[in-house]
């Protein structure tokens, strides 16, 4: 029974905004918005870089090192979750995902840039 707890046990971390804010401030992480280009053009974390999540699987190469720290972000948490565990299965090991999105980062009062 433990091994199949093991096996479908959640591979990143669910963070929330003001988490991600630190984060970003004391690890300088790869930050990669899954969005859509219209919605990056809305307003993004700054120096987030945009692989839409359709996309993610064919420019993993673009992501280098899988030891390498990565915050993913979308509109409301979604997606990057997703993203999250599909890279977690292609062997990333430190991955956050923002619970709540762009959404949850606005109402924080964080900034967004266009």
């Amino acid at each position: 029974m433990s091994n199949l707890h093991e096996t479908f046990k959640k591979s990143y971390s669910d963070i929330l905004p003001n988490q991600a804010a630190q984060l970003i401030k004391e690890s300088n992480p790869l930050i990669v918005d899954v969005r859509e280009p219209n919605e990056y053009a809305d307003g993004h974390i700054k120096d987030s870089v945009l692989i839409p999540l359709g996309q993610l699987e064919i420019r993993i190469a673009e992501l280098g090192a899988k030891e390498r720290e990565i915050l993913l972000v979308c509109q409301s948490g979604g997606r990057s979750g997703y993203a999250a565990g599909m890279l977690s299965a292609q062997g990333f090991t430190h991955l956050s995902n923002l619970v709540g999105g762009i959404m949850a980062w606005v109402r924080e009062g964080l900034p967004l840039y266009k």
